[in-house]
């Protein structure tokens, strides 16, 4: 019973670790906070995304992305992503393997990877982690504010559902 109990504590103190790393101050003077992001294309679907190698998701917020407690000049977001542009022809189900093997190796070639560098906007002592809104003409912009999307002081104004124009700017 007695090894039970211990086990039992130390599983406790580790999920309470787990936990705390997207909550609270990290070391030298950095905070995690969630890292979520917003694809505001139609025809275009985000697979992935990382912000300065962290991993975000579009489902949701996903735990964390480190950022200066002191927001300074020259503040940098790498983003890279993975997109499916929809190309690929219709899923042809399962029951055939070698049809759903050739279709899974096109869809995989037809997926297109990204990369830009931002600037993280100027943020004081309240942010709430870093927003990533993915618009067409793999154009970029992020936020740290903790407003939702949509509210009246949220930043990023480009509406969902935006379709990519016959041509984008060089």
């Amino acid at each position: 019973m007695k090894k039970k109990a211990c086990f039992i504590n130390g599983l406790i103190v580790a999920v309470a670790i787990l936990l705390s790393g997207c909550s609270h101050a990290g070391d030298e003077g950095y905070t995690a906070g969630d890292l979520r992001g917003f694809n505001h294309m139609t025809n275009s679907g985000v697979n992935s995304f990382s912000v300065n190698g962290y991993g975000g998701t579009l489902t949701g917020n996903s735990c964390c992305i480190m950022l200066p407690d002191e927001w300074k000049p020259g503040l940098k977001a790498h983003i890279e992503w993975e997109v499916d542009p929809h190309t690929a022809p219709p899923f042809p189900g399962y029951k055939d393997r070698e049809k759903f093997n050739a279709w899974k190796s096109v869809l995989e070639s037809s997926f297109q990877k990204h990369s830009v560098v931002v600037d993280i906007p100027q943020y004081g002592k309240e942010r709430c982690g870093l927003t990533v809104h993915f618009l067409p003409c793999d154009q970029v912009k992020v936020t740290t504010v903790c407003s939702g999307y949509g509210t009246p002081n949220y930043p990023i104004k480009e509406p969902l559902n935006m379709k990519e124009p016959a041509s984008c700017p060089v």
